[in-house]
């Protein structure tokens, strides 16, 4: 599993803005995880603060999905970081499938096993077109989410393109 350090956070958000076409302004963006790591709700000094951040910046709609973390301890960590967050853009979701419904862009940043068992194929179909995934801890089978359809973007591999070539 990757730990990310503020320059990867920094480098993998700017991956996802330039991804999706220079911009996430009104674009729904699921982030799966906001955990520092899995098996916790623990936000202390989570990687999702920044990329969140960011992506709020750029204008992303946010629908979060982690297993043990709320909405109000994400609040109060981007409080503790003097980060003003438009709460009507970081939607708090109770299932993956209702973050993942109708969005642009997948984004994992915590390593959850469960996140390992979903059924991405049907993600794919729920989701916008181009589908984007964007694994920020390097558990995913890159070569199956491309056979999938997604674009796959990897902390520390290169850019993949679907396998049909798109």
């Amino acid at each position: 599993v990757v730990d990310m350090n503020e320059h990867q956070k920094i480098s993998f958000t700017g991956r996802i803005i330039n991804s999706l076409f220079n911009t996430v302004t009104g674009k729904k963006i699921a982030i799966l995880g906001f955990a520092f790591k899995k098996d916790t709700g623990d936000v202390r000094e989570t990687p999702a603060i920044t990329v969140c951040n960011m992506l709020l910046q750029d204008g992303a709609q946010l629908h979060v999905y982690d297993p043990k973390v709320n909405k109000q301890d994400a609040m109060a960590e981007f409080k503790y970081h003097d980060m003003v967050v438009d709460e009507n853009r970081l939607v708090w979701c109770s299932s993956p499938r209702s973050a993942v419904d109708g969005a642009h862009a997948i984004v994992v940043l915590t390593e959850w096993d469960e996140f390992k068992t979903y059924n991405y194929a049907e993600f794919y179909t729920m989701m916008m077109k181009p589908a984007f995934l964007f694994d920020g801890r390097s558990i995913l089978d890159r070569a199956a989410l491309r056979r999938i359809g997604f674009e796959v973007h990897c902390i520390g591999h290169a850019s993949e393109v679907p396998a049909s070539g798109f």
